[in-house]
């Protein structure tokens, strides 16, 4: 990539307001644009029981049944949640869904959050940070083609190049020192919790720390992946703009599903707490040339969550992302290199 380059993503939560099988369509549709537009790659989330937070517990199956409708579009997970998976049945799901695309998959990794999901799986959710280390180690043991627990054990399909293509979600410093260590991708959150008495500090600005930990971090001679994943919805119209966040984000507030949100606080407040970049295609590029991680990151993951607008809005705003704002910002589409 040269530094005017930009690799777009779009990021879906399948929170659309109807049934699990028409989540299911509407994303797919979605993957299918956003590649026929020039986006990078498609992401999906994976969560566990809870249907207004994440609609996919099973994100490889997902994306094996979108993989033969696309031929170029990386397919991410951002993120597996890695505490509550057997990490040998995440290696080798990974590496026959790599076979099945092309060699199209990018892995993001997360430690969890929801402390009811670790209790349905058997664990602690304080020990998430240890489960996660030690499955992220025997995960990468898989793919680097070690033994595994006995000479005759080896992944098949072999999947090597998948330690090359491994991310790490993180909200902290620390975790950002982690990535970079293990050279690793950095996935960053699309809003996080702000420092006591900071309430008004902007997304970039805590997470530039993590930035820069990451790459103090990395390895001499490991390019850096940054992705910075943001809440982006571009309208052909303000008012549609401001219509939809009103009713996303105050729904989103009353059920305390994010945080910082006042459900009894004004519309821009929603907007400004929930790190909601919306309006049209001006307003929206003028609102991300402010984001100073966007300078350093090597792609940009867009989704529509918490506003969670209707399917054809959605479309609509991936249209306007890939052709009127990308390239407003002087950051040229990067190619999509199909096995890369």
């Amino acid at each position: 990539m040269t530094s005017n380059e930009l690799r777009l993503g779009v990021f879906t939560r399948l929170l659309d307001d109807t049934s699990p099988a028409e989540r299911y369509r509407n994303a797919s549709e979605q993957i299918v644009q956003a590649e026929a537009l020039g986006f990078h790659s498609a992401w999906v989330a994976q969560h566990h029981f809870h249907r207004d937070e994440g609609g996919l517990p099973a994100p490889a199956v997902f994306l094996a049944s979108v993989a033969p409708l696309t031929r170029r579009i990386r397919l991410g997970f951002g993120v597996i949640t890695l505490p509550l998976e057997h990490p040998l049945r995440v290696a080798e799901d990974l590496a026959v869904l790599d076979e099945i695309s092309g060699g199209r998959v990018e892995v993001g990794f997360g430690t969890g959050g929801t402390p009811s999901s670790f209790r349905a799986f058997g664990h602690d959710a304080a020990d998430r940070r240890r489960i996660y280390a030690e499955h992220l180690d025997v995960v990468t043991r898989a793919w680097a083609g070690d033994d595994l627990g006995d000479p005759e054990n080896q992944l098949y399909p072999p999947a090597p190049t998948l330690l090359e293509r491994q991310w790490e979600a993180t909200f902290s410093v620390e975790g950002g020192a982690r990535a970079g260590a293990n050279g690793n991708g950095l996935l960053l959150s699309r809003s996080q919790p702000r420092p006591d008495g900071q309430p008004d500090l902007r997304i970039w600005e805590i997470q530039e720390p993590i930035v820069a930990a990451y790459l103090e971090n990395l390895p001499d001679g490991v390019a850096p992946r940054i992705a910075a994943s943001r809440t982006v919805i571009v309208t052909d119209d303000e008012a549609t703009a401001r219509r939809e966040a009103e009713r996303g984000l105050r729904a989103v507030a009353g059920r305390a599903g994010l945080w910082g949100l006042d459900p009894a606080g004004s519309l821009d407040h929603l907007i400004a707490a929930s790190d909601t970049v919306t309006g049209t295609s001006e307003q929206v590029t003028e609102q991300l040339a402010r984001d100073t991680v966007l300078r350093d990151a090597t792609d940009l993951l867009v989704q529509v969550h918490s506003v969670d607008p209707v399917h054809e809005l959605v479309l609509r705003s991936h249209e306007l992302l890939a052709t009127q704002v990308a390239p407003a910002l002087g950051r040229r589409l990067a190619p999509v290199e199909v096995g890369a």
